[in-house]
Order: C-alpha cells, then sequence, then structure tokens
C-alpha cells in the first residue's frame, strides 16, 4: 500500500505518535508528525499526504477540524479518526466530515492500514449483530454524546444528566464498556 505514500499523523500524545510514525517509515510511508490540529496548516503549505490519523481529542482543536482541508488539498485522501473517546454522536460526525473510518484507541498499525485500505462505500452483506448494546454501553455512548455537546465541560453534563460530577467523572474514567 505505502509505495512511497506520504503519511500525516496528528496527534497530542507524542509516545503514540513517534512509535506510529517510526512504523509507517519501516512500512515505505513519507511520514510527517503533527502535535496539534493548529500545526497542520503550515505543514500543508510545502507536502500532500495521501493517508492521515488524526486524533479526535486533543488538547487544542479536535482533529476533525483538519478532514475539510486535508480533502480540500487531496480530494482522495484516505483519513482515519482515532479516539479513546469513542461514541456513536462522532463516529458518524467523523464520516459526515470525509473520513474514511473511525477507530478507538489503542490502535496498531495493522488496524490503522486496514481501516486505510477499506472502501468508502459500506458493505451491505456485513453481520449484524445478534444482540443489541447493553445498557451499560448505551450508557457510556449517551454520557460521551452530552459531554461532546457540553464541549467537554464535566460539571455542565454532570448537570445535563442529573448526576453528581464525581459519580461522572468516575463513570468516564472506566474504560469504555464492550457492546
Amino acid at each position: 500500500m505505502a509505495d512511497s505514500a506520504n503519511f500525516l499523523i496528528v496527534d497530542d500524545d507524542p509516545t503514540f505518535s513517534r512509535i506510529l510514525a517510526r512504523t509507517m517509515t519501516r512500512r515505505g510511508f513519507d511520514t510527517r508528525v503533527c502535535q496539534s490540529a493548529e500545526d497542520v496548516p503550515d505543514l500543508l503549505t510545502q507536502w500532500v499526504p495521501d493517508n492521515a490519523t488524526l486524533d479526535l481529542k486533543m488538547g487544542g482543536a479536535s482533529g476533525l477540524t483538519v478532514i475539510e482541508q486535508l480533502r480540500a488539498l487531496n480530494p482522495d485522501i484516505k483519513i482515519v479518526i482515532l479516539t479513546g473517546y469513542a461514541s456513536i454522536n462522532t463516529a458518524v460526525e467523523a464520516i459526515k466530515l470525509g473520513a474514511t473510518q473511525y477507530l478507538p484507541k489503542p490502535a496498531n498499525a495493522d488496524e490503522i492500514l486496514t481501516a486505510l485500505g477499506s472502501q468508502h462505500s459500506g458493505d451491505a452483506d456485513a453481520p449484524v449483530a445478534p444482540t443489541p448494546m447493553s445498557v451499560n454501553r448505551l450508557e457510556w455512548e449517551h454520557i460521551n454524546k452530552v459531554l461532546a455537546e457540553n464541549d467537554g465541560n464535566i460539571s455542565a453534563t454532570a448537570r445535563a444528566l442529573g448526576m453528581h460530577r464525581r459519580t461522572l467523572q468516575r463513570k468516564l474514567d472506566k474504560r469504555p464498556v464492550r457492546h
């Protein structure tokens, strides 16, 4: 897949970025790293990526904010959104904005390359889960949706959900529950 293709990593986690960049470079990609969404426009003046991984939630702007810029420069770019804050709401938004795929962290290079190789169109033969999402998973999705609506403000989210702030923080500290 590489054949000297350009690969952009936008992530504020320096350890993850360094490891992923080294792995992608070894696989033949010309790899560049930006530590924030705000750094991307400067890089794009001199270099155009063919593939990108964008962190959803960073210290500054979200990775979603650079999808349009990347697509304007290269309409064929393949973009994977990576996040430790997976929710249905943000996955749908990422795909609407033009991301190719959406993966929860931690994701390894093989998973990322598989996602980049996926088609833009859906798979009508994709298996349907035999059981619905668990109540705990539905709660996790709802909490993250309300948190996104409140721009990550824990206190405002707790008020909107009618729950104590510390209870909400404990729920958010747990890893997402399985389906």
